[in-house]
């Protein structure tokens, strides 16, 4: 698994591979998302910063894991926040590459009115 941070700030855990994690975490339509969503009234990444993809640490896999046993019951669309401190998502983007499809869980909380609009 891998994380993506930005400014020192662990963002997002994916579970797919080094390449599906840095094609998904720099592809455009994710960093337009990424532009307009917020966590506690700031935006997640301001467009300039630089966004570094490493290997997970064991508690943000614990993260990732707990946030998809939890929304196992529940239909998930991509990058919807929930409230809760993780936020999982289904990687619809990823449908062209020849990876398996890749889940993110976020792992600061997204603002509901600095979500997406569905």
């Amino acid at each position: 698994m891998f994380t993506l941070e930005i400014d020192g700030v662990a963002i997002a855990v994916i579970n797919g591979s080094e390449e599906v994690a840095n094609d998904l975490f720099t592809c455009d339509g994710f960093k337009d998302d990424i532009q307009t969503m917020k966590s506690d009234g700031k935006v997640l990444w301001n467009g300039t910063s630089p966004l570094k993809v490493r290997a997970a640490t064991e508690e943000e896999i614990e993260i990732f894991e707990d946030a998809l046993a939890e929304d196992d019951s529940e239909e998930d669309e991509p990058y919807e926040p929930d409230a809760r401190h993780a936020e999982a998502s289904n990687d619809d983007e990823a449908d062209d590459a020849d990876e398996e499809d890749a889940d993110i869980v976020f792992l600061v909380d997204i603002d509901e009115d600095g979500g997406l609009d569905s």
